[in-house]
């Protein structure tokens, strides 16, 4: 297990669960690789990576973790608010390799984006108590678009990490944008939906005593919000039980982690630290899958052909030209099929509203 994601050796078409076994190499996480541990993955790399939207709550955080990334060459910073140049030479003092600079505006946008190798965008409006992930669809929406048009138009062929919520609209906004620019290609957009993945294994690992949750595994499926998010418990490994009881308070609470949040913070911000942390392992994950490492899985929200929905986040196979292979979802328990049945209307709505957004 390699920064938080599994370093996996089995193709999951040959396991109705869909937990190849782990690469016999060292743990190496988040936080080993942030205070200078030997590189992830082991190889070097030299990637230029831009995120857009760095002057924001993920934006700042998640710089930080990228800067530390032994892969990264060079990290460009993005935003429509000036601070964002401090925020490049704060983030420039970590001794780390990578070359930082900061770019404020839509005439340097253009300038940011050239030649990148991986674009991760968290830009926009957080969410505040009572408001619900769609909520920020008005908002939001404009944000992915401008943002994608520029993608299309200076590196069409960047692996796209899109984190700015609603991520079941957005997702597929972005698609529309590259498609009707002619680049369209569904192997290098992903919704970022790891963090219900570090939830899941969190809240699991505390449910069962588990004393380190990175050994823990629990596919996330579906979408990225609310009861689309649908942790997979029957597929846990280490395989333990969980009482019909467990079953739906821990489903329930991974589906309410940024609520739970948002209500912790009474309104002074939503989950932008461990959102941050997230989207750090799952860049370093596309980039090792850049870089040539196999057997790298990881759950993102893609185009996909798992169930009736076009979009859909299952653990997907990553390499050097993005998402090389989308798993099915398996073996469900009785609960987890009803689950998804239940879901996929509100999926579908979400994805269409997002492909409308482009065409009204």
């Amino acid at each position: 297990r390699v920064g938080g994601l599994r370093a996996q050796v089995v193709d999951p078409a040959s396991s109705s669960r869909q937990t190849p076994q782990e690469a016999p190499s060292a743990r190496v996480g988040l936080v080993d690789w942030f205070f200078g541990a030997s590189g992830i993955g082991g190889k070097r790399a030299s990637f230029t990576v831009a995120v857009l939207g760095a002057a924001g709550g993920i934006g700042q955080t998640l710089s930080a973790f990228i800067k530390a990334n032994p892969k990264v060459a060079e990290l460009r910073l993005y935003d429509v608010a000036p601070v964002v140049r401090g925020v490049a030479a704060d983030v420039s003092h970590v001794n780390t390799r990578a070359k930082v600079s900061g770019y404020v505006g839509d005439d340097e946008l253009e300038a940011c984006l050239r030649g990148c190798d991986l674009v991760i965008i968290p830009a926009g409006v957080p969410r505040k108590p009572g408001m619900s992930r769609d909520d920020l669809f008005g908002v939001n929406a404009g944000i992915v678009r401008t943002l994608c048009e520029g993608v299309a138009k200076t590196c069409p062929n960047a692996i796209v990490n899109i984190i700015s919520n609603p991520v079941n609209s957005t997702v597929p906004i972005a698609a529309e944008v590259f498609k009707n620019h002619g680049c369209y290609d569904a192997r290098k957009l992903l919704g970022v939906t790891h963090l219900d993945v570090m939830r899941a294994k969190t809240f699991v690992a505390a449910a069962k005593g588990f004393d380190d949750p990175t050994l823990v595994d629990v596919p996330v499926i579906g979408g990225h919000a609310g009861t689309t998010i649908l942790p997979l418990l029957s597929q846990t490994t280490p395989r333990c039980s969980f009482t019909p009881e467990e079953v739906s308070a821990l489903t329930s609470r991974i589906q309410n982690g940024g609520t739970e949040v948002v209500e912790a913070k009474g309104g002074a911000g939503s989950a932008t630290l461990s959102m941050a942390a997230a989207a750090a392992e799952f860049a370093d994950a596309c980039l090792r899958g850049l870089s040539g490492e196999s057997g790298i899985w990881a759950c993102a929200y893609v185009e996909s052909k798992a169930t009736r929905a076009p979009f859909f986040a299952t653990k997907v196979l990553l390499g050097r030209n993005g998402v090389e292979r989308v798993a099915g979802t398996g073996t469900l328990s009785s609960y987890e099929k009803r689950a998804l049945e239940s879901m996929l209307p509100e999926l579908e709505a979400s994805i269409k509203k997002g492909i409308n957004f482009l065409h009204s």
